[in-house]
């Protein structure tokens, strides 16, 4: 009994210490909110909606956004790849055409985060700085020459002339 009593005392010594025991002998147990907490926060209301709305647009944009994040990135890689023909520089300006292009066949998983009254606007800018990253990747790649845009990259495939005439002169066989 001892025991039991200097037990007791312990515990309504402690200001926030609950009795699990007393929950085996009651069917509920009221326990106190805990400091700051408002009972107003569980209802619903008109208020929790239209920032529901808030926040789905919110984070649309943000998704909607990234890609134009990376751009000012891309541009100091670009920098930084230089011209010259090396393997580094084509690995970084390859990468930065297929990230770009990666994301836009990904783009359902994407889009399915999209929602609300905003989403075409967020999809519509998603798609157009992906499209501008591929554009910037391109750009290097024919700046460092790599893209046969000359007539002399296509020459293996133009036909030899054959000569209508032949001359010589001058010496005798």
């Amino acid at each position: 009994k001892e025991q039991t009593m200097s037990h007791s005392h312990h515990r309504s010594v402690h200001k926030w210490a609950v009795d699990f025991s007393e929950i085996r002998r009651k069917s509920r147990v009221e326990t106190p909110s805990p400091p700051g907490f408002s009972h107003s926060w569980l209802e619903e209301d008109e208020t929790a909606d239209s920032s529901d709305h808030a926040l789905l647009a919110k984070q649309g944009w943000s998704i909607a956004l990234g890609p134009w994040k990376q751009l000012p990135m891309n541009l100091f890689v670009l920098w930084l790849a230089g011209n010259s023909i090396s393997l580094f520089p084509i690995m970084m300006v390859g990468m930065m055409f297929f990230r770009p292009v990666q994301s836009l066949f990904s783009y359902r998983q994407v889009f399915d985060k999209l929602k609300g009254d905003q989403a075409i606007m967020q999809k519509l800018m998603y798609i157009l700085a992906n499209l501008i990253g591929i554009a910037l990747a391109v750009y290097k790649f024919n700046s460092m020459g790599l893209l046969p845009t000359s007539p002399s990259d296509w020459l293996e495939f133009i036909d030899v002339k054959t000569n209508l005439e032949v001359s010589g002169g001058g010496a005798f066989l």
